[in-house]
């Protein structure tokens, strides 16, 4: 960096005294300095030589130079020159100076015009395109021992450096750093790791991300396989287009390097930069299986600068070969919906695809906070002329699920065998998808499902319609967004609507429930208390009561009965004080089913409506009597204490 001190006119001193890298060397002159500038020389050829450039305005108007390196040997004299343009460039000689001292590593010249009798003045230098060589002898000064640029070349510290990620050669990678000049305009270092020694790898950059591919716009340097390195210096593109260092911030391109001259398409190192640059926020979607055995994975999406984004596909199982569409479908994968946006397809060998999104099908505008928020999911098609048979599936954007849900359990009902769980996930947007998975099922039946207001033994009505249970798989997927009716019902819905869940045999046999569950509020908690029903007036008749707490704090009350005629009708109640006393009636059950021996009855309020739950029934002063038959009420065929008489 160069710096710029304001001296005093020595004129009473009259001697200045400029140290140089050997502190017992000091070389004095007679005329004062008033303002100078340092510019750095750094080590060439590995060669351990580096140091400073020290520009001086002298009081005269002449220009002195001093170079004061640090590596040099005694004996050595090291020519030394500025020349024009940058470094990276390369230029012919301007200035020639005094050869570098080996044993002091000092050079001093003092000039007020170029070699070709141009005048320069100190104010001149800072707007120099130029840059300095010192060589390692008259004899080879091909050989560049140290080196700086100088003027509107030097670098300001500004900087910024890109990935270059392994592509078709294995073991290749590195970076590419762009450093802003006084000018505006920039030097391109290329570092890459893995070249081989021997080889020259072009490298340019190209219009559009890397993902889309593009024509060349800069070329840099060839790197040279030897050292992994390449300079450029960076001032305009290939047609001659203004292009500098902001301009690199800004550009829509990315930079490939290649493996020859000969071997163009073989891309051995790769990166994305400017607009395209990945600013790390990242979001990652779960890619489940489907019809075809063995082929899951993800999708990521990768947030750019300018606010699209990079989608990558990773799939396991893919076969070799295999070309697979891919798309973002609207709604919910549950739901299905049209075409949003198509993907570069999936390579079967591979398992991988990488698209750039900006934009939907359609032309709309869709980037990386887009896909955070659409309505949409993610299909992988087997092939182009087999778009039917989707490979991997999965939610993103809003649809995505959080980890939350609950799983309630169906139980047999009418056919014996079929039973399962419907699972509820949240989503983001807070709705849910909702998951049939039954054991039983006849293969090709197709099984309507819904949720029903009340209680399982209260019944009620239609309040939501699933997809219906596919007999074969057993399975059903719904998206649980709304009611029948249309009013919103999402997740924290489910948890606590007053109904439960019925699948039917089929659409022709609807009043045949071959599973169902209690879910929402009415979910029993695992707390339940149960009581004895003894014999009574009729021989053989006994059983239980068995009261099961609900999350609402009712209770599920199920009379099982053994002995029961079959085709009777057994009205059953709690009545007040216990057996032994008598008492009216509190609460009113389902008749017992003769057949079957069983009751279920949903306990939330006594006959005259007071509030009546679990807690309720343990502290109770009551009993249970089963009677013979609403026409025979005087006839108790079991009967037992419950509550506080138990």
């Amino acid at each position: 960096m160069k710096r710029f001190k304001k001296l005093s006119l020595l004129l009473l001193i009259g001697v200045v005294f400029v140290s140089c890298s050997n502190d017992d060397d000091v070389q004095p002159f007679n005329e004062p300095i008033l303002n100078n500038m340092e510019y750095g020389l750094g080590e060439k050829s590995n060669s351990g030589v580096s140091g400073k450039a020290t520009f001086n305005q002298l009081e005269s108007g002449s220009v002195q130079l001093i170079l004061e390196v640090e590596g040099t040997s005694s004996g050595n004299m090291h020519p030394a020159h500025i020349h024009m343009n940058s470094a990276a460039e390369g230029g012919g000689i301007i200035v020639s100076l005094e050869p570098v001292d080996g044993a002091t590593g000092l050079s001093i010249t003092e000039f007020s015009s170029l070699d070709d009798g141009t005048a320069i003045s100190f104010e001149d230098i800072s707007d120099l395109d130029a840059y300095i060589n010192v060589h390692l002898s008259s004899e080879a000064l091909g050989t560049v021992v140290a080196q700086g640029d100088i003027g509107q070349n030097e670098l300001t510290g500004e900087s910024k450096s890109y990935d270059l990620d392994e592509r078709a050669v294995e073991g290749i990678s590195g970076s590419v750093l762009f450093e802003e000049r006084m000018s505006g305009e920039a030097l391109a270092t290329l570092s890459l790791n893995g070249t081989p020694d021997g080889g020259m790898h072009p490298a340019h950059i190209h219009m559009n991300s890397a993902v889309e591919g593009g024509g060349i716009i800069y070329s840099f340097n060839p790197v040279n396989g030897t050292s992994g390195m390449s300079e450029t210096h960076l001032g305009a593109l290939d047609d001659g287009t203004a292009f500098g260092y902001a301009d690199v911030l800004e550009v829509d391109g990315y930079v490939n390097v290649h493996l020859s001259s000969d071997a163009l398409g073989t891309v051995v190192a790769q990166g994305d930069i400017g607009q395209n640059e990945l600013t790390g926020e990242s979001k990652s979607y779960t890619l489940n299986e489907r019809a075809v055995p063995g082929i899951s994975g993800t999708v990521l999406f990768e947030e750019r600068v300018n606010g699209e984004a990079q989608a990558t596909i990773s799939l396991d199982g893919t076969p070799d070969g295999g070309s697979h569409p891919a798309h973002i479908h609207m709604n919910t994968a549950a739901e299905g919906g049209g075409i949003l946006y198509t993907f570069t397809p999936v390579d079967g060998t591979t398992g991988m695809s990488k698209s750039n999104v900006a934009a939907l099908n359609d032309d709309t505008a869709f980037g990386y906070a887009d896909v955070l928020e659409v309505d949409g999911y993610v299909n992988v098609h087997l092939s182009s002329d087999a778009l039917g048979t989707v490979v991997a599936q999965g939610d993103i954007g809003q649809n995505e699920l959080t980890g939350e849900s609950k799983s309630y359990t169906l139980n047999e009902r009418a056919v014996p065998g079929i039973s399962g769980t419907v699972l509820f996930e949240e989503r983001v947007n807070g709705e849910a998808q909702a998951t049939i998975s039954l054991d039983g099922t006849p293969d090709g039946g197709s099984h309507p499902a819904h949720i029903h207001m009340n209680t399982a033994a209260e019944g009620g009505g239609i309040l939501y319609t699933f997809t219906p249970v596919d007999g074969t798989t057993g399975m059903s997927k719904s998206n649980v967004a709304a009611l029948n009716d249309d009013t919103a019902f999402g997740y924290a819905d489910v948890l606590e609507v007053d109904g439960y869940v019925n699948v039917h045999l089929s659409s022709d046999a609807l009043g045949t429930i071959v599973a169902q569950g209690d879910i929402g509020e009415n979910e029993l908690t695992g707390n339940s208390v149960t009581y004895t029903l003894d014999e009574a007036d009729v021989t053989g008749i006994s059983g239980s009561l068995l009261f099961e707490e609900r999350i609402s704090g009712a209770a599920l009350a199920t009379i099982s009965l053994s002995g029961t005629p079959d085709g009777g009708s057994h009205p059953a109640h709690i009545h007040e004080n216990s057996a032994a006393m008598g008492g009216g009636i509190l609460y009113t059950f389902t008749p017992v089913d003769g057949t079957t021996g069983m009751s279920q009855s949903q306990v939330e309020a006594l006959d005259d409506g007071t509030v009546f739950g679990y807690e309720d029934v343990l502290t109770l002063d009551g009993y249970v009597n089963v009677h013979l038959s609403a026409n025979d009420l005087a006839t108790i065929v079991a009967q037992g204490d419950i509550g506080a008489n138990n």
